[in-house]
């Protein structure tokens, strides 16, 4: 969908370039949905790095990890707090922050090993023409004293041991500067001597004696700028006879024969093209670009046996193909090459960090090769798009894509416990201000199906239907089987969205766009309503009170009439506006409903307003909702707020939750109120009382949130009723924009028991006996058109049809 867009404040605007509807399906990758005899990874726990800072709190990281010998501690370097950290994992579903050390530095990876944790650590401070750097040697018992310090003589990145703790091998990058200019070339490029390296240690004795050889890189033909080598991660073969050496800028790799410390061979990596990917930063998920030859620039290192090795191509300064590789040990000839699967992954899953896309898109940087249950896996971290992509490298020739693991931000770490079935992911992206904390994650190997995805969408024409950022939710009045969403803001063209809830995840099948006077819209739509008469209602918020539209769409999601706010209530309402819209049919006429998230300057502090636009009339009046109070009144940070609103069997439900997300958040919450049946606040009624509505608590959605093991997400923000009578709600991952972008749909069960029509009986409540508000017992329609205007009517069955057209009163969209 090849489109560009804009977004001026909440005002209609039109996408300049047509989007394609996708719509259709082709046979999607392997392992969306279960796969008898396939085992997967379930994540079971989340433990924030903050809680081994000093002061508990602040900043701190968790990038490379190591696992001591007995599987229950993970530690993990924090270059932030220049520290080692150790989380207990005994009980891996419950790990417990158990404090740090400090190094004496910016650690870079670390090793357990017997009796002895090896953290390597850069000492340079900022010095690239004398970097430096050290092994910190600390006791793996007790308070893990530094028992010695073994000087490098150079910048360290990564370290590897062989499975007798025999031998320890070292990666010397000497990192380069970024804004040093060497003569005769660009800022940031190379040479920039002094060249990188390899260090042999071989721990014989005790730390003080162990020996250190060193292994020189420089000169190695065919690969750029050789006289620089930029060494950068190591790992050991499974014979323990030979160091494969990643060269990221040198865009190679290298074999180092570890008892004789002399290099074997080594080849370039090579380059690689795409076409069909995301090359714009411009707010649009269009996968139409491409690029020729770029230099792969491998990052992490992994063997698979002894004779093959993989790399995540993260790029540096020349490169990065967006993917990794597969190459033989000896010749360099590539057996197997992802091409677009980590992009198109992203994509399928709303997880492709767009503002990336004219860098290095999902970045993929960490790998991994382990083995499970007799299964050889190899792991593939997307730093940009938090996930971890898990494949089956049985046949090395044609990898099989088992599943996707979500993260927090900048999955650096991957560490593998097999004996344990445990595989650990630590991040490396902490910022305190957005509550986005850097953790480690644990998952467990043996489950039956995937965790994740609970939404995903269909390939089309050989490419994933993209979206993210759902921020609204309707049922289909005629197919109990169907939703619709919505995006907001952050893509463009805005999209109505096909959600087929028969399957599990469920699954988005057509992607439609919204259009104005035939051009693409962009919009920030926060709520959709399909209507049993055709078309759809929906909502665009604003950046400013009179920029809040409400939309009259029809079947084709052409918008025909567009709304506006009483300018009474427009001027006195700030940045938040329309969040949610459903509508109530009485007769041949509808009644649109939608909510206002926060307060109008003009109302009580906690008061907000749930507005009735009266279709046939042409105007709006307005009832009052009491807000709870925010869980911690010192958290400057939060605030509660509105996100939905759905009209079912005489109620209103909305949605009412905080700011907050990770452990702090506290409140997401499905209220009710009775639908009323006099008039609410006039918009013209300057001196009027508003009349407040008295809520019920039918859903505290957060143990839904958090049964997902991971980091609770915010915006809780779409809910609806399913013409299955089922409940759902969904996640808006913020677009993978200071989020982790991971969506979460729920299967609440039955609206019945949740509103309480029916008693919860510990079953679905699938029945299709309810009561009305009255109490009184009646059938209620199974499917179809008549089901929906039973929900939208407050129980009240109706006959004959209701109104299709509508006079366009108000301004027209130009």
């Amino acid at each position: 969908m090849g489109v560009s867009s804009s977004v001026r404040g909440g005002a209609v605007v039109a996408a300049s370039v047509a989007a394609i509807m996708v719509t259709g399906a082709v046979a999607l990758p392997a392992a969306n949905a279960a796969e008898e005899g396939q085992s997967y990874f379930n994540r079971v726990a989340t433990v924030p790095a903050y809680l081994n800072a000093t002061p508990v709190g602040g900043p701190a990281v968790a990038e490379i990890s190591t696992v001591t010998p007995d599987g229950n501690t993970v530690i993990t370097t924090d270059a932030v707090g220049d520290q080692i950290a150790f989380y207990d994992i005994t009980d891996a579903h419950a790990p417990v922050a158990a404090g740090a050390v400090p190094v004496d530095g910016s650690p870079t990876s670390v090793y357990a090993v017997g009796d002895y944790i090896l953290a390597v650590v850069d000492g340079s401070d900022g010095d690239f023409v004398n970097p430096s750097g050290h092994v910190s040697v600390l006791a793996a018992d007790g308070d893990h004293e530094v028992l010695e310090t073994i000087e490098l003589g150079g910048q360290p990145d990564s370290i590897d041991m062989t499975s007798d703790g025999k031998y320890a091998v070292i990666a010397m990058e000497n990192q380069r500067d970024e804004e040093f200019t060497p003569e005769g070339k660009e800022e940031g490029d190379l040479p920039q001597l002094p060249s990188g390296e390899l260090v042999i240690l071989t721990l014989d004795g005790a730390p003080a004696d162990w020996e250190l050889r060193r292994v020189a890189l420089a000169g190695l033909s065919g690969l750029t700028e050789a006289e620089d080598a930029e060494t950068e991660y190591v790992t050991i073969s499974p014979d323990d006879s030979t160091v494969a050496v990643t060269l990221q800028e040198n865009n190679g790799v290298a074999f180092v024969d570890i008892e004789s410390a002399a290099v074997t061979s080594h080849f370039s990596a090579g380059t690689s093209s795409l076409s069909g990917i995301d090359t714009e930063d411009d707010g649009a998920l269009s996968l139409t670009g491409s690029f020729t030859d770029v230099p792969r620039e491998p990052d992490s290192i992994g063997w698979i046996g002894n004779d093959l090795v993989a790399t995540a191509n993260e790029g540096d300064w020349l490169g990065g193909t967006r993917g990794w590789t597969i190459f033989d040990a000896q010749t360099g000839d590539v057996v197997f090459d992802s091409g677009t699967d980590m992009e198109y992954l992203a994509i399928q899953h709303a997880l492709y960090p767009d503002s990336r896309s004219d860098a290095k898109g999902t970045e993929p940087e960490g790998l991994l090769s382990a083995t499970f249950d007799g299964v050889p896996y190899v792991f593939v971290g997307s730093e940009r798009g938090n996930f971890v992509a898990v494949y089956d490298v049985t046949d090395p020739t044609q990898p099989r894509f088992v599943q996707i693991l979500p993260s927090t931000n900048g999955p650096e770490g991957l560490l593998a416990i097999p004996e344990r079935d445990l595989l650990v992911v630590s991040s490396e992206e902490d910022d305190a201000e957005i509550s986005m904390r850097a953790t480690v994650q644990v998952y467990e190997f043996g489950a039956d199906k995937p965790f994740f995805p609970s939404l995903r969408s269909e390939y089309v024409d050989e490419k994933p239907i993209a979206w993210g950022a759902q921020s609204g939710l309707t049922a289909d009045p005629n197919d109990p089987g169907i939703l619709y969403s919505v995006s907001d803001n952050a893509y463009a063209p805005s999209l109505i969205y096909t959600i087929d809830v028969t399957e599990e995840p469920a699954v988005i099948t057509e992607a439609r766009p919204v259009t104005v006077d035939g051009e693409n819209a962009a919009l920030d739509l926060e709520g959709i309503f399909a209507r049993p008469a055709g078309g759809y209602w929906a909502v665009s918020e604003g950046a400013t009170g009179p920029e809040n539209h409400l939309l009259l769409l029809d079947d084709a999601a052409a918008v025909i009439d567009d709304i506006e706010l009483p300018a009474t209530v427009a001027d006195a309402l700030g940045k938040w506006g329309f969040e949610g819209v459903s509508a109530q049919v009485v007769g041949e006429n509808e009644y649109v409903w939608t909510a206002l998230q926060r307060e109008l300057s003009t109302d009580p502090a906690g008061t907000v307003r749930l507005a009735r636009y009266d279709v046939e009339a042409g105007s709006w009046d307005f009832f009052g909702y009491e807000l709870d109070a925010v869980s911690d009144a010192s958290n400057t940070a939060d605030w509660m707020g509105l996100s939905e609103i759905t009209v079912f069997a005489g109620k209103l439900a909305v949605i009412e939750r905080d700011k907050l997300n990770g452990e702090k958040a506290a409140i997401k919450r499905i209220y009710s109120v009775e639908l009323p049946t006099g008039p609410g606040l006039s918009a013209d009624d300057a001196d009027g009382e508003l009349p407040v509505l008295e809520k019920t608590l039918r859903h505290d959605v957060l143990p839904d949130m958090k049964a997902t093991h991971g980091w609770t997400q915010e915006k809780l923000e779409g809910f609806t009723v399913g013409t299955d009578g089922q409940a759902y709600a969904v996640t808006d991952n913020d677009g993978v924009n200071d989020a982790t972008g991971e969506t979460v749909f729920l299967r609440l069960g039955s609206a019945d028991v949740m509103f309480g029509l029916v008693p919860d009986d510990g079953g679905d409540g699938g029945t299709g006996e309810g009561t009305d508000p009255a109490g009184e017992v009646e059938k209620l329609p199974s499917t179809g058109a008549d089901a929906m205007l039973w929900l939208a009517a407050g129980g009240i069955l109706l006959a004959g049809g209701i109104a299709t057209t509508f006079l366009v009163r108000r301004r027209r969209l130009s």
